[in-house]
């Protein structure tokens, strides 16, 4: 419920903080005090349309805070949690209006949406008069209200999630077919390129690797002639090696001959033919590595452009020819299988929709119950408002060929005023008066069940005799029993009733403010004897307003 509410410059309110409690509270005062901008502060915590006409003259901004106490299973805590607030303790809405027209949403202290703000808003307060365009007049609200009614709610849960399940079978159903089309119309061109590509058979790093090989033989083409000459001159007729040999073995037999002399020549001319043996071995083994067939570059070169054309022709890196095979064979299975796949769904999604339609045929049928006991319920409510001659009906069409996420089933609250004329939607056929008693004799018959924690209600005894004044005050009673009520009322039958009783007033001259004051049980009497007997207030009055209340207490 709904437990403070801060105003700062709204208006004609400087500065107010009101503490409310549970049960019935009504607001009185004389015309034009400002209960109206009470309101319209409300309604801008709660997510309604900010203006910047709303802030008092002279101040640069606005604020108003409304602070409520919820149960743990509220709505209103499952949609903090889901937008990433802490869900625990008191909910504070806290909105700040600017002069210049621009606002600030705040969610427990942090900076919010005025969307979110307003999601929140219209799970936690109810505000009805008789020009109310909420829920209960709204014909989209009217299944959800019917359901809470007659407890429902998981059985219409239940139906949108067969009716998902339904619809996401039928789209996979869908996108199935169509891929099987598409797949058809390239099945030729499908089975020839994977032929084509499981005949290539490209291996990834394949064309990096030809290429380099490709390089290296035709380098070693260019330089096979001049190492084999190299190695002609080495080892071949014309070679040094073996004259040099001989030289060298006369020389050595010479040595001891001349000690000494030959040492050094002997030496270096032993380490030349070492170096030339060594370059001999070199160049054999130069000659055993560039030497290759000619077919082998013709080999890989075919094999090289023949992957680089393919990769032209599927327009993919030739790296990627293997996935893109893979791919295609999974495509061309797909077409293979298809049919069988498309039966498999067709039958999944016959069996879903079977599903949904049996939860939302049952789902009607309880429907049909609820809704001739919400007209019961609200029939009984009519006489003492004044409203015996009219009646309250639930429209509901049920259309089994179009299945929607809430059922078969169209609902809308319509009221007959008088017999003989035609029922219609409240708002076209009820006048002001009859409307907000039409809305106070639903409320009460849903009060437990789909109703917000709070309840406002905007001088809905506007223009009515005191039988009927009473009758609501009696009724507003009743809802207080169950959830938090408070009335804007200009009715004392229906202020002797209340549990607490505020009093909105002006003061000032120059500058004027509106304030509200809890009143106690002497007070409470001079305004109600007020709202009696007008301005002058008699002995009569306060008597009459002792009585009412001693009724009301």
């Amino acid at each position: 419920m709904l437990v403070h509410l801060s105003i700062r410059d709204i208006v004609l309110i400087e500065r107010l903080d009101l503490t409310l409690a549970d049960g019935l509270s009504v607001l009185t005062g004389e015309t034009g005090a400002g209960k109206s901008i009470l309101l319209d502060s409300l309604t801008l915590a709660l997510g309604g349309r900010g203006d910047g006409g709303l802030v008092r003259h002279g101040a640069r901004q606005g604020e108003v805070s409304a602070v409520f106490d919820l149960p743990a299973d509220h709505a209103a805590r499952l949609k903090l949690a889901e937008n990433g607030f802490d869900e625990d303790g008191d909910l504070i809405l806290r909105r700040i209006q600017g002069a210049d027209g621009r606002t600030r949403v705040f969610v427990n202290d942090r900076p919010s949406s005025v969307s979110l703000m307003r999601d929140l808003g219209e799970s936690l307060v109810e505000i009805h008069g008789q020009h109310d365009d909420r829920a209960l007049v709204d014909p989209s609200a009217h299944r959800r209200l019917l359901d809470a009614y007659g407890g429902l709610t998981g059985e219409a849960d239940a139906v949108a999630k067969a009716y998902s399940a339904w619809r996401a079978a039928a789209t996979a159903l869908a996108e199935q077919l169509a891929r099987v089309e598409a797949a058809a119309r390239e099945a030729e061109y499908l089975r020839s390129s994977v032929d084509e590509l499981a005949q290539l058979n490209a291996q990834v790093g394949e064309e990096v690797e030809l290429a380099d090989r490709r390089q290296i033989m035709m380098r070693s083409e260019k330089i096979a002639g001049d190492v084999n000459e190299a190695n002609e001159e080495l080892s071949g007729h014309g070679s040094p090696v073996p004259g040099l040999a001989s030289l060298l073995r006369r020389l050595d037999r010479r040595r001891e001959e001349v000690p000494g002399l030959l040492d050094e020549a002997i030496d270096r001319l032993g380490l030349a033919l070492d170096a030339l043996s060594d370059a001999q071995t070199s160049l054999e083994r130069a000659l055993f590595k560039i030497e290759f067939n000619p077919a082998d570059l013709e080999s890989t070169e075919e094999r090289l452009f023949a992957l680089r054309a393919a990769g032209r022709k599927y327009s993919v890196p030739v790296d990627d020819l293997a996935a893109l095979h893979l791919r295609m064979e999974s495509e061309l299975a797909e077409l293979d299988e298809g049919a069988g796949r498309v039966s498999r769904l067709e039958q999944d999604v016959a069996e879903k929709q079977a599903h949904y339609v049996e939860l939302a045929t049952s789902l009607s049928q309880r429907r049909v119950e609820a809704a001739t006991q919400l007209e019961s319920a609200v029939a009984a409510e009519l006489p003492d408002l004044k409203l015996e001659r009219a009646t309250f009906l639930v429209s509901l069409v049920s259309d089994a060929e179009n299945g929607m996420p809430s059922g078969f089933d169209t609902v809308e609250f319509r009221v007959q005023t008088n017999p003989g004329t035609l029922p219609g939607p409240m708002m076209k056929v009820a006048s002001g008066g009859e409307l907000s008693r039409f809305l106070l004799a639903l409320k009460v018959a849903l009060a437990d069940r789909g109703s917000a924690p709070t309840l406002v209600f905007d001088e809905i005894d506007t223009g009515v005799g005191g039988a009927v004044a009473d009758a609501i005050g009696r009724r507003l009673e009743r809802l207080a029993q169950k959830v938090q009520v408070l009335s804007v009322t200009h009715a004392p039958q229906v202020a002797a009733r209340a549990a607490t009783h505020l009093l909105i007033s002006k003061s000032g001259e120059e500058t004027v403010s509106t304030k509200v004051t809890p009143m106690d049980r002497a007070a409470r009497r001079e305004e109600i004897a007020r709202m009696l007997a007008g301005e002058t207030i008699t002995d009569a009055a306060r008597a009459a307003a002792t009585q009412l209340m001693g009724e009301g207490a």
